[in-house]
């Protein structure tokens, strides 16, 4: 069977790889700390799981509309207008099953073939992957650790040319936990508007954001038409397997993306889209207090892995991850680059990471190895974890204790 050319090259993403080595691992009997993939270790909130069982029991288990319930698409517009300061109607607001999905659908709408879309590096991978399947050309952006991984405007101005077609955001980011600054995302949105230019931002991480207020493209005049915004409940509200996300934009590209729903899956879980609309109605307490745990495991990933030898890390403003210079320890332990340390401190300290090319491939003349660590796991792990790396790369020695 001969595959489309357009899969030939599709890859997939290496955080569900090691997930399933960990899983592996682990069923053999081996202790496996995982801080590689991006799931918050909490619970969904109860209020939350209740009324999506209350739904089920209720019979809310057929079709909806394809773009989502009303009741919920109307309270996604209210959160939006409140947490944004924007003018969303529900009419401009879209449900999916995912977050992840509403990007392949903008990019399905937007992107014309041989037209170049830019995009973070390091970065989520599914951008470039999507951008290539859909007969874009990727453009990376380069985020650099002397910008605390944000970019400059200077670089994004220079991979601006005719066939630019529009810029992929992600603040608060993965896999570094920048936050775009307010400034910054004034020029991006003067870039936009003099370069007639489409933007996606991708807010997933809105929510977990430390020592400042969340900024969103969205607030700035003359956006709104130009953008799609996305936003989801698996971060937020640790509801990951419950597969829903959300979207706003023009009324135009709302009614396409909900077409493509249409003709892919139909629509949204009714019955998750009720346990969603409970979670915007009356799940901040539980957001709240989950806010403040991952502040106190941020401040402890920072200072224990700035303790480890040959180990560099900057202070996350967002997400829960840090994203770690392992130059030194690299060349301590004469490993040729973080792929490597991430293998050994799989084998030999029992700690699944990522290493940095499981986000994009380097960029020119990018210096220095990274890894990504993530802190949504129980503190105890997180200690445990610290003192096992510790081990590991200072003298090579593993122990559980």
């Amino acid at each position: 069977m001969q595959l489309a050319n357009r899969v030939q090259n599709l890859e997939s993403e290496v955080a569900f790889q090691v997930l399933e080595e960990v899983k592996s691992l682990t069923a053999t009997g081996k202790d496996i700390i995982s801080l590689a993939i991006g799931e918050p270790d909490f619970t969904t909130p109860e209020i939350i799981k209740e009324a999506g069982i209350t739904a089920i029991e209720n019979n809310k288990t057929g079709y909806s509309p394809s773009a989502g319930i009303p009741e919920l698409r109307q309270e996604v517009a209210n959160y939006l207008n409140q947490s944004r300061q924007v003018n969303y109607g529900p009419e401009e607001t879209i449900v999916a099953p995912g977050a992840k999905p509403l990007i392949f659908y903008a990019l399905m709408a937007l992107v014309e073939p041989g037209q170049e879309v830019i995009y973070p590096n390091p970065g989520f991978p599914i951008y470039e992957t999507v951008i290539e399947m859909m007969g874009g050309i990727p453009r990376p952006l380069p985020l650099r650790a002397e910008n605390k991984f944000s970019f400059a405007v200077d670089e994004l101005k220079n991979l601006l040319g005719p066939k630019t077609a529009g810029i992929i955001l992600n603040s608060p980011h993965n896999p570094t936990g920048s936050v775009i600054p307010e400034e910054q995302l004034a020029e991006i949105a003067e870039i936009i508007k003099a370069q007639d230019l489409w933007a996606i931002s991708d807010e997933v991480y809105s929510e977990l954001v430390y020592d400042r207020d969340h900024n969103s493209l969205a607030e700035f005049s003359g956006i709104k038409d130009r953008l799609f915004l996305i936003d989801g409940f698996s971060k937020s509200y640790a509801m990951t397997g419950w597969r829903i996300g959300f979207g706003a934009g023009s009324e135009k590209l709302i009614k396409i993306i909900s077409k493509l729903i249409t003709n892919s899956v139909s629509c949204t879980a009714t019955f998750t889209q009720h346990a969603a609309l409970k979670a915007l109605k009356a799940g901040q307490d539980s957001l709240a207090s989950m806010v403040t745990e991952l502040n106190r495991r941020r401040d402890f990933i920072w200072q224990g892995l700035n303790s480890i030898k040959g180990f560099k890390c900057q202070k996350p403003a967002g997400a829960f991850y840090a994203f770690v210079d392992v130059s030194e320890a690299c060349q301590n332990l004469e490993l040729q680059d973080a792929q490597e340390l991430q293998r050994y401190l799989l084998d030999k300290a029992g700690v699944a990471v990522l290493h940095r090319e499981c986000f994009g491939s380097k960029n020119r003349a990018e210096q220095g190895e990274f890894l990504r660590i993530s802190y949504a796991n129980r503190y105890e792990l997180l200690e445990e974890a610290i003192r096992r790396i510790k081990n590991a790369v200072e003298i090579g020695k593993f122990q559980i204790s």
